[in-house]
């Protein structure tokens, strides 16, 4: 079963690991890609529902995952497939999630769910294949933990600074020190196939010892929970504007760019995820369709300060997608530019920020 906060229940059939768990209950609109969702450590702390009716069916592998394990705290599918039908499956979701000790439901109507969220916000949940007493569930999730004011990039964060492997095709043109809040995979990748030789940090690495890697420029990376709990973050983040060091900020990064900017953030009421948002780069008038897993987003009233510039906004719900300061090398967007899952289309973006440490180190 799982139930809401709200007293909303549905009655399912378990998959994965047997048992219970709680999280912020949330829906993402992708069609495929359901194995990164699992491993994008941005979802720590949130039930998963797939609105794809049909999950599993290309079963798992080595290759898409964007961390070491799943990360969500549940997942709910409408159907899930026990056959995979694909040449790179190696292995079931089934006995995947099982493995991994993820809690699942499937035989759920998650067009419902979807709507019930959409109308009312998302909210807190419980997953059990133990207990089918629904006043017991429901107060259960009323008594888990809130996603406002919780910082879970603490959690999701790396141990201990570590080297990111590069194809040695050419000699790396710049060091970056990337910040661990909860990074995917393939931002990494992608950060080294752009020419980076790239160190990751934890997340309360402080502004001395991020320098004394002697970076040419910042990546603060996507996460879960709320950014405004995650002060040491922030603080960095305001030492290395003070300096002038080129910043890329994305998703949770973003966040904490513009909190260190003087803005202000606020909790949306289903957020964004799935890999089909579209967004307006005002720069240039193109829409990009997107990859996105936020719950949390950047007030407007930062731009009423002069030196900070909007450059792109949801054509959704005209929220803040991205932005820059006029005079330091500080960029930012709140969406996923390296997608995995999703479109391309946002991929200029690392040559862009390339391109801000290759003026700033000329300057």
């Amino acid at each position: 079963m799982l139930a809401l906060e709200d007293g909303r229940t549905f009655v399912g059939r378990s998959f994965g690991k047997a048992g219970e768990t709680s999280g912020e209950v949330v829906f993402n609109t992708a069609l495929t890609g359901y194995q990164e969702v699992l491993t994008d450590p941005s979802y720590a702390g949130q039930i998963v529902t797939m609105t794809y009716p049909h999950i599993g069916n290309y079963g798992v592998n080595r290759e898409d995952v964007e961390s070491a394990r799943p990360q969500v705290a549940g997942f709910v599918v409408r159907e899930v497939s026990l056959v995979p039908s694909s040449w790179r499956a190696a292995g079931e979701l089934d006995r995947y999630l099982a493995e991994a000790g993820v809690v699942g439901i499937s035989e759920i109507d998650t067009r419902a769910l979807t709507r019930h969220l959409r109308t009312h916000g998302a909210m807190r949940g419980v997953i059990s294949s133990d207990c089918l007493d629904a006043k017991v569930l429901v107060a259960r999730s009323r008594t888990s933990r809130s996603m406002v004011g919780l910082d879970l990039a603490q959690e999701v964060t790396c141990a201990r600074p570590y080297r990111v492997e590069r194809a040695e095709t050419a000699a790396a043109r710049f060091r970056v020190v990337a910040y661990d809040f909860g990074v995917k995979g393939n931002i990494l990748r992608m950060l080294a196939a752009s020419g980076c030789d790239v160190t990751v940090v934890p997340a309360q690495t402080n502004v001395e010892a991020a320098m004394a890697f002697n970076p040419d420029g910042i990546f603060l990376s996507n996460g879960p929970g709320d950014p405004e709990p995650c002060a040491y973050a922030i603080e960095a983040a305001r030492g290395f504007i003070a300096r002038g060091i080129p910043i890329f900020g994305i998703c949770l990064g973003h966040q904490i760019l513009g909190l260190a900017c003087g803005g202000r953030t606020f909790k949306l009421k289903f957020g964004h995820r799935g890999a089909n948002h579209p967004v307006k780069n005002l720069a240039t008038g193109q829409v990009e369709i997107t990859s996105q897993n936020h719950g949390f987003a950047v007030e407007p009233a930062l731009f009423d300060q002069a030196e900070y510039e909007l450059t792109h906004v949801n054509l959704n719900d005209g929220t803040v997608e991205g932005f820059r300061h006029r005079e330091r090398p500080v960029m930012s967007v709140q969406y996923h530019p390296e997608a995995s899952p999703g479109p391309h289309d946002s991929h200029y973006l690392f040559r862009d920020f390339i391109a801000l440490m290759e003026r700033t180190r000329q300057a």
